[in-house]
C-alpha cells in the first residue's frame, strides 16, 4: 500500500477530459480522502452525468480544456489525470495521430501540467499511441512530458489483469514532480467472468431484433464481436449500436430441454388438442405440477426464437468496475458512450496503491 491510503487530509484531485469519474471512483473504494479542485470535459451529457455523482458546483467545472485557466490552480492540486480523446490513435479509429485535432488534445494536457503543477499526474490513452507513425509520435509526445521536468515512467496495463473480466490495453503514463521510486502495480489472477457481472433481469428492449441476431451470428467469431465471452471485449462507445462488442444469450432457465421439447410437439396437448400448440391466446388452466416432466404435455408454452441480447448500460458501467450505486441520469444511448469512453476504475485503484 502506498501513502495515499493513509492520508487523513483531503488529497485535492482534479481531472481534465474528466468524464463519468473513474479516479473519483477509485478513491472512494480505496477509502482515499479527497477534494475535487476542477474537473473538465466538453460533453454536456457527460456533465450532467457528473453532476449527480460527485460533489462539484459550476465553479469548478470547466468546459473546455482550451480555456481552463491552469495557472489559476497552481500549486492547489495534489494529483492531475486526465485521458485525451485516443480516437485518432485507435487501431479502430482513423489513426491520424497528430494530423487530427483530437489528437493534439495531448499538448493540451501537457501545457495544463506545467500550469497546474501537479504532485503527480496521470495520463491514460490507447496503446496504439506507442506505434502511431511508426513510432515517431511517441518520441515526440515523450519529449513533451520530460520537458514538463517531471519524472515520468508508462506502461501498458489490461483491464483483465486487474479483476475486470474486459480485454482493454491502455497506455498509463504517471509524472511526479519529485524524484521517488515507483513501480506499477502487479498483474494479478482473473476471479470474475463476464457472466459474474450481468444483471439478472433486462427487459426486453435490450433484445436483438431478427436482423441483428443474423448479423450477430454470423460476424461472432471475428475480432469485434462475441457471444457469451468469459473476458469482455474491448468496449468502445459505439460498440451497442453497429451490432459489434459483447452480446449474451437470453437466459436459459425456463427453455425447455430438447427432451421435453420433443415430448410436448410429438404428442400435442393430452385432453385438449389432439395436435401440437402451443403460443395460446388464453391459457390453460394453471396446476400445481405443472413445472413437472410427466406434465410437459399439458402445460402453456410460449416460442420465442433464439435470442441474444446486447449488454445492458448497468452492464457496461460494470465492466468498467463502476459500482451499482453510480447515478444512470442520461439515455441509454449516452451511457453507453460514456462507459465505452471511461477509464476502468479497478487499473486507477491499483495506480492509487502505489502512489
Amino acid at each position: 500500500m502506498g501513502s495515499l491510503t493513509n492520508r487523513k487530509s483531503p488529497l485535492r484531485i482534479a481531472t481534465v477530459f474528466s468524464g463519468i469519474g473513474a479516479l473519483e471512483q477509485a478513491l472512494r473504494k480505496q477509502h482515499i480522502p479527497h477534494k475535487i479542485v476542477f474537473a473538465c470535459d466538453n460533453d454536456p451529457f457527460v456533465k450532467q452525468s457528473y453532476f449527480a455523482n460527485y460533489d462539484i458546483d459550476g465553479k469548478r467545472w470547466f468546459d473546455d480544456a482550451l480555456k481552463l485557466p491552469g495557472s489559476r490552480f497552481k500549486g492547489k492540486v495534489d494529483l492531475l489525470m486526465g485521458g485525451s480523446p485516443c480516437q485518432s490513435f485507435s487501431i479502430v479509429g482513423n489513426m491520424k495521430g497528430l494530423e487530427d485535432d483530437r489528437g493534439n488534445l495531448i499538448f493540451t494536457y501537457v501545457k495544463l501540467i506545467k500550469a497546474v503543477q501537479p504532485n503527480t499526474f496521470i495520463f491514460e490513452n490507447v496503446k496504439g499511441l506507442l506505434s502511431n507513425n511508426g513510432g515517431e509520435t511517441w518520441k515526440l509526445l515523450e519529449a513533451a512530458f520530460k520537458n514538463t521536468g517531471y519524472q515520468i515512467q508508462h506502461k501498458v496495463l489490461n483491464a483483465k489483469d486487474f479483476g475486470i473480466p474486459q480485454h482493454r490495453d491502455r497506455l498509463f503514463l504517471v509524472g511526479f514532480k519529485k524524484k521517488r521510486e515507483f513501480e506499477f502495480p502487479r498483474t494479478e489472477d482473473l476471479r470474475l467472468t463476464m457472466q459474474d457481472l450481468l444483471e439478472d433481469s433486462v427487459q426486453s428492449k435490450y433484445h436483438l431484433p431478427e436482423k441483428g441476431i443474423v448479423y450477430v451470428g454470423k460476424h461472432a467469431r471475428k475480432k469485434f464481436t462475441q457471444i457469451d465471452g468469459e473476458i469482455s471485449i474491448c468496449q468502445k462507445s459505439n460498440q451497442q449500436f453497429n451490432w459489434r462488442g459483447d452480446f449474451v444469450s437470453v437466459d436459459r432457465k425456463y427453455f425447455l430441454s430438447d427432451k421435453t421439447m420433443n415430448v410436448v410437439l410429438s404428442t400435442g396437448t393430452k385432453n385438449f388438442h389432439a395436435r401440437p400448440e402451443t403460443d395460446l391466446l388464453v391459457a390453460r388452466p394453471l396446476t400445481a405440477t405443472m413445472h413437472k416432466m410427466h406434465r410437459a404435455h399439458q402445460d402453456n408454452y410460449v416460442t420465442r426464437g433464439s435470442y441474444l441480447r446486447k449488454l445492458t448500460p448497468r452492464e457496461c458501467l460494470r465492466l468498467m468496475g463502476f459500482p451499482d450505486t453510480f447515478k444512470i441520469v442520461v439515455s441509454d444511448m449516452q451511457m453507453y458512450r460514456q462507459s465505452g469512453n471511461s477509464i476502468v476504475v479497478n487499473v486507477v485503484e491499483k495506480l492509487l496503491q502505489q502512489l
